[in-house]
C-alpha cells in the first residue's frame, strides 16, 4: 500500500505537486486543443456558408505568385505540378529575382509550353528593401486574378487537385485569408524525422489558434488571400523595415477571426523536401523566429505558457523524486499518462498531415526544442542580405 503520511507533513512536497500538476493539466489540455483538435478537424456546414459552386464555369479565376532565386532545381522538379494543375481558370506567376543559375531557361522552357505561366525577370538588385517582400509585391501586382495563392519553388501539391482544395476556404462572401498547410515529405533519418515534428508542431500552433478564433499567422508555403484586400490593407509597407514577415507579419496585422478561413483538407494541402543540412534548416526556423517581436504579448501567451508549463513540469518531477516524499510509483504513473496522450495526439496529427514516426519520439524531440527554440530566440540576426528566400 502507498505510503502518503510523510508527503502530507511535507509543504515543500506539497507545492511541489501541485506545481506538477498544474503544468501537466495545461500541456494535457494544449496536446488536445493544437495537436488532436487540429488533426481531428473537419469542417462543418453552417447556414450562412456561401460554398463555391460545384459548376466549373462559375469558379473564380486564382493567381498562384512565388518569388524565385536561384532555385532552378526545384523549380525543374515541381513547377509543372503546379502548371498541371485541375482547374479551369488560373495562372502561375513567378518572379524571378536575379537569378544566377539555370532558373531563367527552366522558366522560359516552360513559359513555351504553357501559356498561363506568366514570368516576371528582375536582372538588377532594385530591392530597396531586405528580403522578398518587394519581389512578391511585384508578382502580386502583375497577377490578373483577385484570389491569390502562394507557395515557394520547393513545395509540390499532394495532387492536381490543390487549387480546388484552397478555393473552398473561400465558403463565406466575408473571407478574405485561407490558411493552408505544408508539410515536409517523409524521411527516415533520425534529423528528417527532426524537421517533420518541427513543422508539424508549429504548424498546429498557427491552425489550432485560427481554428479557435484568434488567427496570428500563417505559412506563405501555403497561403492564400484576395489581391483587393491586399492593397486595401497597405501591403508590406508597415514592415518592410524587418526582412521576414511578408507572410507572418501580413496575417498577423490583418487576419480576423470573422475574416479569415482554415483549409487542410488533404487535396488542399503541399509538401516540401527535407532540409539537406543544418545549417540550411537553422537558417530557416532562424528566420521564422525573426518576427516574434512584432507579436503581442496575448498572440504569444498559449506558447509561451507551454514553454513555461514545460519547464515547471519537469523541474518538479526532477525535485519530487529528489525530495522523496512523494510516492514514486505515482508520479512514474503520472508521466507515463502524460507520454501517452502527448503520443497520441501527435498521431493523430502527423497521420492526417504524414510524418509518420516523429509522434513516437515527441516527448524527446519536445525536450530538444525547448532548449533548442530558446536558443534560437536569444540568437542575434544578420539581415545583411538583399534577398531572403
Amino acid at each position: 500500500m502507498i505510503d502518503f503520511s510523510t508527503f502530507l507533513t511535507d509543504t515543500y512536497a506539497i507545492i511541489l505537486f501541485a506545481v506538477f500538476v498544474t503544468s501537466l493539466t495545461f500541456l494535457a489540455f494544449y496536446y488536445g486543443l493544437f495537436y488532436f483538435r487540429v488533426g481531428s478537424w473537419h469542417k462543418k456546414n453552417k447556414k450562412n456558408e456561401v460554398f463555391v459552386p460545384a459548376d466549373d464555369s462559375d469558379l473564380p479565376g486564382i493567381s498562384v505568385v512565388m518569388v524565385a532565386h536561384n532555385d532552378a532545381d526545384w523549380l525543374r522538379d515541381n513547377l509543372v505540378y503546379l502548371l498541371e494543375q485541375d482547374y479551369p481558370d488560373f495562372e502561375v506567376v513567378v518572379v524571378d529575382y536575379m537569378s544566377q543559375d539555370d532558373t531563367p531557361f527552366v522558366l522560359k522552357l516552360c513559359a513555351e509550353n504553357y501559356p498561363h505561366l506568366k514570368v516576371v525577370s528582375f536582372k538588377e538588385d532594385v530591392n530597396l528593401f531586405q528580403g522578398k517582400k518587394y519581389p512578391l509585391s511585384i508578382g502580386i501586382k502583375s497577377a490578373k486574378n483577385n484570389i491569390l495563392l502562394f507557395a515557394d519553388p520547393d513545395c509540390v501539391p499532394n495532387n492536381f487537385s490543390w487549387l480546388r482544395g484552397m478555393v473552398k476556404g473561400y465558403f463565406r462572401a466575408d473571407i478574405r485569408i485561407v490558411l493552408g498547410f505544408c508539410g515536409i515529405k517523409e524521411c527516415k533519418s533520425l534529423f528528417g524525422l527532426m524537421q517533420q515534428y518541427d513543422n508539424l508542431a508549429y504548424s498546429a500552433n498557427y491552425l489550432g489558434a485560427a481554428l479557435l478564433g484568434h488567427p496570428y499567422t500563417g505559412s506563405g508555403r501555403n497561403l492564400s488571400y484576395k489581391r483587393d484586400f491586399f492593397f486595401k490593407k497597405g501591403a508590406f509597407i508597415s514592415h518592410y523595415d524587418i526582412a521576414e514577415g511578408a507572410d507572418d507579419l501580413f496575417v498577423y496585422q490583418n487576419a480576423k477571426r470573422r475574416n479569415t478561413a482554415v483549409c487542410i483538407e488533404p487535396d488542399a494541402c503541399l509538401a516540401a523536401e527535407p532540409r539537406k543540412s543544418f545549417a540550411k534548416w537553422h537558417e530557416q526556423r532562424l528566420n521564422r523566429q525573426a518576427t516574434r517581436g512584432r507579436h503581442s504579448l496575448a498572440s504569444r501567451i498559449p506558447g509561451d505558457l507551454r514553454v513555461l508549463s514545460l519547464a515547471l513540469f519537469y523541474a518538479s518531477a526532477v525535485m519530487l523524486l529528489l525530495n522523496g516524499s512523494f510516492p514514486w510509483q505515482i508520479l512514474v504513473a503520472l508521466l507515463a499518462m502524460k507520454f501517452a496522450w502527448q503520443i497520441i495526439s501527435f498521431s493523430i496529427l502527423s497521420r492526417r498531415f504524414g510524418g509518420h514516426g516523429c509522434e513516437f519520439l515527441a516527448p524527446f524531440f519536445e525536450i530538444y526544442f525547448w532548449f533548442a527554440n530558446n536558443i534560437l530566440a536569444l540568437t542575434p540576426l544578420h539581415n545583411n542580405r538583399k534577398f531572403k528566400q
